[in-house]
């Protein structure tokens, strides 16, 4: 039964967030019953999961009506995922990305003031490991996003800001996903590897002023190159 539940899910959330069902389309349960060939109780429970999302809404004699891309919970896992693998991936990553522009430079600064020992010496051991990776060639490959991952949710962590620890989910999910549609290059840019280690090093030092500068300069240097990527277009 979950696993029904959570196909019904996943292809109605997919094809609402792809656009195929508008901001004002109708279902009814039954009409979803038998599109799907699911039972009354699998269909109530993928419409409850895609309300807590805000995807949709159900009313009393009216049915259950697609909500406005402004009511949808833009941080839910499930949702990122659906934009990511339909048409408006290039959407999603720039919005994930202009977040990242926002909060990152912000999580060094308070990083440089409030890492402990252990994770200033860890950040430092996660961006030489992610140079030398990246250095040999393999941009693209699973370790090298392991380690790219592990460093930025590191510094979020480090910021010991709440909220933007709580930012850690979107911010893999687009270096994830960058992954997944094959945008990053075999070697990184020039200056990208550099950058996570001057961020390390500023962060280590206690330099928030030059944790934040080196930070900024990462994140737009990432964001142009998901703006000007022609694959996303």
């Amino acid at each position: 039964m979950a696993g029904i539940h959570s196909d019904v899910t996943d292809d109605l959330g997919a094809r609402i967030a792809a656009g195929e069902f508008p901001p004002g389309s109708v279902f009814t349960l039954a009409q979803l019953e038998h599109d799907y060939g699911a039972s009354r109780t699998v269909v109530r429970e993928a419409v409850r999961v895609l309300e807590s999302l805000g995807l949709v809404a159900s009313r009393r004699r009216v049915g259950i009506t697609v909500q406005p891309r402004d009511c949808w919970d833009a941080f839910a896992p499930q949702l990122i995922e659906w934009n990511l693998q339909g048409p408006f991936r290039r959407q999603q990553l720039s919005a994930l990305m202009e977040l990242r522009v926002a909060v990152e430079p912000t999580a060094a600064r308070l990083a440089a003031l409030r890492a402990t020992p252990t994770q200033r010496a860890e950040l430092r051991r996660l961006a030489a490991q992610l140079r030398a990776v990246g250095e040999a060639g393999h941009g693209t490959s699973d370790e090298f996003l392991a380690i790219d991952i592990a460093f930025h949710e590191l510094l979020l962590r480090a910021s010991g800001n709440p909220q933007l620890i709580a930012l850690r989910n979107p911010v893999r999910d687009v270096l994830a996903g960058r992954a997944r549609l094959g945008l990053n290059p075999r070697i990184p840019a020039p200056g990208t590897l550099e950058e996570h280690e001057a961020v390390a090093e500023a962060i280590s030092d206690g330099d928030a002023a030059a944790a934040e500068r080196h930070s900024r300069s990462h994140m737009h240097g990432v964001w142009d190159e998901i703006q000007v990527d022609d694959s996303l277009r």
